[in-house]
């Protein structure tokens, strides 16, 4: 980080410069921690030097967005829909997990930047091309929701802790309280049924790689299942 922090220090001063110092910061520090104030002292500038750059701290946020997205792999060539959107999903998760902030950046937009759209125009395109009706398509980007991003809001989602205040030391889930354990018998079942590092320790909670996967694979092979029967949404039941 350190390192990272001294080569932006030495390179003069252009938007890209200031993006990807951003992008640095709120890796470190968290989305709140990001103000031009703060970021003008990472880069050694006053903070109205940034504004030959980046209007305001909406089109900093933007910017940033732009270079997260741009790190998702390229869609492959030469497959069929259902890998090639699960790879492109699952990669987008890995940059998400490298930039903790981005989930929380892209969902407080009013509006989706570029490069978001052109994401979800090539999303889109591979399932055209795989055969997929608009109709269908329409209504699978609606069940992928933010989840063809590479995020979802879990029920219990620790990770989003660090995309605001920056990253923290992982900890072990805690069991339910007694009294609320014998309250909720049924969450206090789950709550112990699952590992997120380890199967053989009970109670250490979930594993959110598997989780996600697992809730991709559940989508993909339904969506897989609609579009092999032909599926239409005048055709959906009451």
């Amino acid at each position: 980080m350190a390192e990272q922090t001294e080569t932006l220090r030495r390179t003069p001063l252009s938007r890209d410069r200031i993006l990807r110092a951003a992008v640095t910061l709120a890796d470190g520090a968290g989305i709140e921690s990001l103000s031009m104030r703060n970021l003008a002292q990472e880069l050694g500038v006053v903070p109205m030097a940034l504004y030959r750059h980046v209007a305001n701290k909406d089109e900093l946020l933007d910017g940033m967005i732009d270079l997260v997205v741009g790190e998702i792999s390229p869609p492959a060539a030469g497959v069929d829909w259902k890998p090639a959107v699960r790879g492109r999903v699952l990669s987008a998760r890995q940059v998400l997990l490298r930039h903790p902030w981005a989930s929380l950046a892209i969902e407080s937009r009013n509006m989706a930047t570029p490069a978001v759209l052109a994401y979800l125009d090539s999303v889109v395109g591979t399932l055209r091309a795989g055969g997929f009706s608009a109709d269908l398509t329409h209504h699978v980007m609606h069940a992928m929701g933010s989840r063809v991003l590479g995020f979802s809001q879990e029920l219990f989602d620790a990770g989003r802790r660090a995309g605001r205040s920056g990253a923290v030391d992982p900890e072990p889930s805690m069991a339910l309280p007694p009294e609320v354990a014998a309250r909720f018998p049924h969450l206090a079942e789950i709550a112990t049924a699952a590992s997120h590092e380890d199967a053989s320790v009970v109670g250490s909670g979930c594993d959110d790689q598997f989780e996600f996967e697992f809730a991709l694979d559940l989508l993909l092979d339904g969506i897989e299942r609609l579009q092999r029967q032909g599926w239409t949404s005048t055709r959906r039941p009451r």
